[in-house]
């Protein structure tokens, strides 16, 4: 697969890269048509690890050497796709290139998933509603990866785990634990808030798992509680930064959990919590 050379990012082709929002990128309308993007090598090879589409791949021509060998296995699988290598000083004109290691890849976003397919063999899941930050986002999928979550959904108002930045926190684990959607995009926007627990919990429920809010309540039982632990399936329910989850979603899900602070801490960051409880509440031998 020849290397072509790139002088300006004005060339139509780079439209990916260089100019087409998140949101063209996704085309929300038609998921399976859309495009994301995928930043440094780490992150491109665990993207064609779990049999992800690209569509081009674009770097600077002295990081060409140390990317060979995904050169090489694009070209194995996907000798059509083209690989362009463009000056520095352009590619520098790229919002945060410094922090891609020198690549890019544009890759076809991956046909959504229905719950049941997602959550299909698992015993540990998280559920994410309504977070807004990609940096949450990301850093939560690395923890679900490390520490053996079987899948995570995400709800309509999540932001999306293939958003760039997303990507990049997650370290490309975003593609290596299976996720999808929960809820119904047309009744958030209707209310205004979250409404996917009124049918997801009772979903969850129908393919037995318990749910466990984190959150701060009166009732709330502690993250070591033996209860949890012997739970044969625990979809654990994260919420916002700040807000956290919707009185109405701690309302329907089985359990209230919190996790035991100090030095009057009321609660960590809610990447940082999700690492904490998904080791804790972790499937285990004598729960079977």
């Amino acid at each position: 697969m020849p290397l072509l050379e790139i002088d300006v990012l004005e060339d139509p082709r780079l439209d990916a890269y260089a100019r087409l929002t998140e949101a063209q990128l996704r085309s929300k309308l038609e998921p399976e048509k859309g495009i994301f993007i995928a930043e440094s090598g780490k992150v491109i090879e665990r993207a064609l690890e779990a049999g992800l589409e690209p569509l081009s791949m674009l770097m600077e021509a002295k990081w060409v050497p140390a990317l060979q060998p995904v050169i090489d296995r694009i070209a194995l699988d996907h000798p059509e796709v083209p690989v362009f290598v463009a000056p520095h000083d352009e590619l520098a004109k790229l919002t945060g290139f410094e922090l891609t290691r020198g690549a890019l890849a544009a890759f076809r976003r991956p046909k959504p998933r229905s719950v049941a397919d997602a959550v299909a063999n698992a015993r540990r899941i998280a559920v994410l509603e309504d977070i807004t930050n990609h940096t949450n986002v990301g850093a939560i999928f690395r923890s679900a990866a490390a520490l053996n979550l079987d899948a995570v959904l995400v709800t309509p108002s999540c932001y999306d785990p293939l958003y760039r930045r997303a990507v990049r926190v997650s370290m490309g684990t975003v593609f290596q634990v299976p996720w999808t959607r929960i809820g119904d995009d047309d009744a958030a926007r209707a209310t205004g808030h979250s409404t996917w627990a009124e049918e997801g919990v009772p979903l969850l429920h129908s393919l037995g798992f318990k749910t466990a809010a984190m959150a701060l309540s009166d009732d709330s039982v502690s993250l070591d509680d033996p209860a949890l632990a012997t739970e044969e399936k625990l979809a654990i329910v994260l919420g916002t930064e700040g807000d956290g989850l919707s009185r109405s979603t701690i309302a329907r899900c089985d359990y209230t959990v919190r996790i035991p602070m100090a030095h009057g801490v009321d609660s960590l960051n809610v990447a940082a919590a999700s690492a904490v409880a998904f080791w804790e509440l972790r499937a285990r031998p004598s729960a079977r």
